[in-house]
């Protein structure tokens, strides 16, 4: 018998996906959490530190969701190398906190019973215990512990309902003293293996659980509208519609605030500093550069607040489901969805979102066509081109026109991904099959306010932080190729037109002369391979040196009094494809690991994106447009 040290404890929170396992991590931990990366890969590491009832500390590691140790999936398989202490830079957890939705328990009693063989210390929580008590199920706690050989206890997480309970027994399980850890009996399951584990929980949950003959839930009765094959589509498309609309109308209060607040430091600054070097990179350089990025701030957090919301409430499984027909005819896997929808924030988390995608000819295509997707760093640029070419109209009365041309290209993005997914699925994966669509889908429930408000903070500051490192080194780049070297005395012209950013602009302007861009916008895109966004800072830079500071002011009407809407147009169709930004390249290198897919991806969006503003340059010539 030895004693264990209770701050020395390490505790594995485990449980399937849309378990509320989250929400009990947050619950437990608060703010005395962390995260990182799993050492060599992208998985995403979560860890606290929890107070239990008498006021010890201990380590809680919030692992990814799982069914089964089996590892189908790279976030599987870090759940079980941690569990089974596979990992040579830690010890394998002391305690496994494993939380199952009790209102679902057919699956996470098999992922019980499977724990059970790699003889951790266990204690079971069975969450949203709410829930399943409205709907009639009645629950045996001391019969269920008995059948399971573990303790059980009940939560509601979100409403911290039962936590005092579960740090009691925490403790108590801590506080005493441990037989030596038997050596585990965990194998790799066949599917006979499988199938005895799910009788064996069959038969605890009938021993244990009773459930009202015929259930007739809120969720059952508002999924028969939003499942339904031709209404359930017409919803989603509806909100897809309204998200979009809300990205232009519901930002633009807030964004008018703070190109006034930008306008107002410009302005100060003009005062307070002498003309020269100095003024012009602080004026032009910082608050024109970087200010004409934050300013897009608010139409981001509402594209978030939108995305936060469905995933909270429950709805984005049942749009996966949705649109497993269409998109399985383009050769992507339903799971594929979520995803996806995740790339409309950003390609990053859309990226590693594709660790739940089991298939890996599923995950490489989802992962190649997820940069098509309009994330966030486009806002900006839409947002600027549309305000400045587009009129500010209604549309059948209701519908604004910008709103609409905005959720044109967001649509074209889409379409664009079926399309590449179909190529790839014909000439990459001939012989590989699809394999059928199976998703669980969670009840629905309401979304916790200080959840959504904490994620959007934490995206508001990650974008800040972009914009004060990434974008701000950037401008200062921008502003140096664009102030030097100096025009020659009596030089009268603009003396950006002796600059090396001319000089880089005009050298690389023949290549996108077909498809009408200057040489201003040369020199932006070229920045725009760290951000996108960027090419809006960019271009402000540019024409506010070149124009002064009304430019610097109205970086928009700048644009609509210099480039024609065939050139407008093309810039638009040119972002619809363009190759992402540095990081995402990374990321995908470290999913695929290696570079040919990030060359493959890099090169056909950058094939895609020349072919379609050629095209879209001269159909507006054509229209006269030009």
């Amino acid at each position: 018998m030895t004693a264990i040290e209770v701050n020395d404890w390490r505790i594995a929170l485990v449980g399937t996906p849309n378990s509320g396992k989250t929400a009990l991590f947050n619950a437990l931990t608060g703010s005395r959490q962390k995260v990182a990366n799993y050492a060599g890969v992208t998985v995403e590491r979560k860890s606290g530190v929890l107070r239990t009832a008498s006021g010890h500390l201990v380590n809680l590691i919030d692992l990814p969701g799982t069914y089964s140790l089996r590892g189908r999936s790279p976030d599987e398989d870090i759940t079980r190398d941690v569990i089974l202490g596979k990992f040579a830079s830690e010890s394998p957890p002391d305690f496994l906190l494993c939380v199952a939705d009790a209102t679902n328990l057919r699956v996470a009693m098999r992922l019980v019973i499977e724990l059970k063989r790699v003889h951790r210390p266990m204690l079971l929580v069975l969450n949203m215990i709410d829930i399943a008590r409205r709907r009639g199920v009645d629950i045996d706690l001391d019969k269920l512990s008995a059948e399971l050989g573990i303790p059980v206890v009940t939560s509601t997480a979100v409403r911290r309902g039962g936590i005092d309970d579960l740090l009691r027994r925490i403790d108590d399980i801590a506080g005493k003293p441990t037989e030596a850890i038997v050596a585990s009996e965990w194998t790799t399951p066949a599917v006979s293996d499988l199938r005895a584990a799910q009788r064996e929980a069959d038969r605890v949950i009938r021993a244990a659980v009773s459930e009202p003959a015929k259930p007739d839930t809120w969720t059952t009765r508002v999924d028969t509208v939003l499942l339904h094959p031709i209404w359930g589509m017409v919803s989603l498309l509806l909100l897809l519609f309204v998200m979009f609309q809300a990205v232009f109308a519901w930002a633009e209060p807030a964004m008018e605030l703070i190109t006034q607040g930008f306008d107002a430091l410009g302005a100060f600054s003009a005062t307070v500093l002498p003309e020269g070097l100095l003024q012009s990179f602080v004026q032009n350089g910082v608050i024109s550069g970087v200010g004409s990025v934050i300013v897009f701030l608010p139409q981001i957090l509402i594209l978030f607040l939108f995305i936060l919301l469905l995933e909270d409430l429950g709805y984005m499984a049942r749009a996966a489901f949705l649109m497993d027909r269409i998109m399985g005819g383009a050769g992507l896997h339903g799971r594929a969805f979520i995803p996806l929808l995740s790339s409309f924030a950003c390609a990053i988390p859309g990226i590693m979102a594709t660790r739940v995608i089991d298939n890996k000819r599923d995950r490489l295509t989802t992962i190649m066509v997820a940069p098509l997707m309009t994330c966030s760093a486009r806002i900006p640029v839409y947002t600027l081109i549309i305000a400045a070419f587009v009129p500010n109209r209604p549309v059948l009365g209701v519908l604004g026109l910008q709103g609409l041309v905005m959720f044109g290209l967001y649509a074209a993005g889409i379409f664009s991904a079926l399309a590449v997914s179909f190529v790839a699925n014909r000439f990459f994966w001939r012989d590989s099959a699809t394999p059928p669509f199976m998703l669980e889908l969670p009840d629905y429930k309401l979304p916790q306010l200080r959840s959504v408000l904490m994620n959007l903070y934490q995206r508001a500051m990650a974008f800040l932080k972009r914009a004060g490192t990434t974008i701000f080194s950037m401008m200062v780049l921008i502003w140096f190729l664009a102030s030097f070297p100096r025009p020659p005395m009596g030089a009268t012209e603009p003396a950006i037109d002796f600059s090396l950013a001319a000089m880089i602009g005009r050298w690389i302007e023949p290549v996108l002369a077909p498809i009408g861009f200057n040489w201003q916008i040369s020199v932006a895109l070229i920045p725009g391979m760290a951000a996108r966004e960027v090419a809006v800072a960019s271009l402000g830079t540019v024409y506010a040196i070149e124009g002064g500071k009304e430019a610097a002011d109205q970086v928009g009407h700048m644009l609509a009094g210099q480039w024609s809407l065939a050139t407008a147009l093309a810039f638009l169709a040119w972002y619809v494809f363009a190759p992402q930004c540095a990081s995402t390249l990374a990321v995908i290198k470290r999913e695929t690991g290696g570079w040919r897919w990030v060359l493959i991806t890099f090169f056909y969006m950058l094939s895609m994106a020349y072919l379609a503003a050629f095209v879209t340059y001269r159909i507006a010539l054509a229209l006269g447009w030009g």
